[in-house]
C-alpha cells in the first residue's frame, strides 16, 4: 500500500495564499487507509483552511470531494464539474493521483497537501512500516520474503554487516532488528540457511526506466 503523510499546514496555505475558491480532493484508496487523504481529512483539512484564512481576514470558498482513486482519469473525471467552480485544486492523493489530476484538468492548478512515503504494509493501528522500495529486481525469493534494500539500514545484499548488535539489532538503530539476522532466522525455519552462503550480485539500478511504464498482457 502507497503511504503518505499530510504537509505541514504553512506549506499547504502558501500554495493556495492567491486562490478565493479551491477544491480539496480526497482519494479513497491507499491514502485513506493511512489516514492521510479519505473523506475524513478532506473535510478537516477544509476546515482549517477556512479558519486560518479567516484568522488573516482573506476568506476563501472550498469545495470538498473523494473519489475512489485519483491515478484513473475515469474516475478522476467524475470531479470535472467542482473543479470547473474552482481556481485551484488541493489533492490529498499520492504523487501518482496529484499528477492525474493535473493532466486531466491542464488549465487549474493542482497542489499535493501530502507527502508519498513509501510502499508499506500496518504494523498496529496507526503505524505503518516500509516494506518495498518498488526497485524493480525483487530479491524476495532469496531473502525468505524480506526485503533487504529497504529493511536493511544500509542496504545491504549480502550481510549481515559487521555491526550487528547483541540480540539481533541494527547499529544504526538499536530499536530495530537486524533484517539480515531476520533473513537468517526465517530461512532457518524454512531449511533453507543454503541460501546465506550465495552472493548476491550488486544492484541493477537499470532495472528500473525512468518513467516507468509496464504493459499487462491477458493470459
Amino acid at each position: 500500500m502507497i503511504i503518505a503523510e499530510r504537509k505541514p499546514m504553512a506549506e499547504i496555505s502558501r500554495a493556495v495564499a492567491p486562490y478565493k475558491k479551491v477544491l480539496v480532493a480526497g482519494c479513497g484508496t491507499c491514502v485513506a487507509v493511512c489516514w492521510a487523504g479519505g473523506e475524513k481529512e478532506v473535510g478537516i483539512l477544509a476546515a482549517q483552511l477556512r479558519l486560518a484564512r479567516s484568522a488573516e481576514e482573506n476568506e476563501i470558498v472550498t469545495l470538498e470531494a473523494t473519489v475512489e482513486r485519483q491515478c484513473e482519469k475515469e474516475m478522476v473525471m467524475e470531479l470535472r464539474d467542482k473543479v470547473s467552480e474552482v481556481e485551484a485544486v488541493l489533492s490529498l492523493a499520492c504523487g501518482a493521483g496529484v499528477q492525474t489530476m493535473a493532466d486531466v484538468f491542464e488549465d487549474k492548478p493542482v497542489f499535493p497537501a501530502v507527502n508519498t512515503t513509501f510502499i508499506g504494509m500496518p504494523e498496529s493501528e496507526g503505524v505503518w512500516v516500509e516494506m518495498c522500495g518498488a526497485c524493480g529486481d525483487c530479491y524476495l525469493d532469496r531473502t525468505g520474503g524480506i526485503c533487504p534494500v529497504v529493511r536493511c539500514a544500509k542496504g545491504l545484499l549480502n550481510g549481515p554487516c559487521g555491526g550487528t548488535r547483541k540480540g539481533g539489532k541494527c547499529e544504526i538503530d538499536a530499536g530495530k532488528d537486524c533484517a539480515w539476522v531476520l533473513i537468517y532466522r526465517r530461512l532457518e525455519k524454512q531449511g533453507r540457511l543454503d541460501l546465506m552462503r550465495q552472493y548476491n550480485a550488486p544492484k541493477n539500478f537499470r532495472a528500473v526506466k525512468r518513467p516507468g511504464r509496464v504493459q499487462a498482457v491477458r493470459a
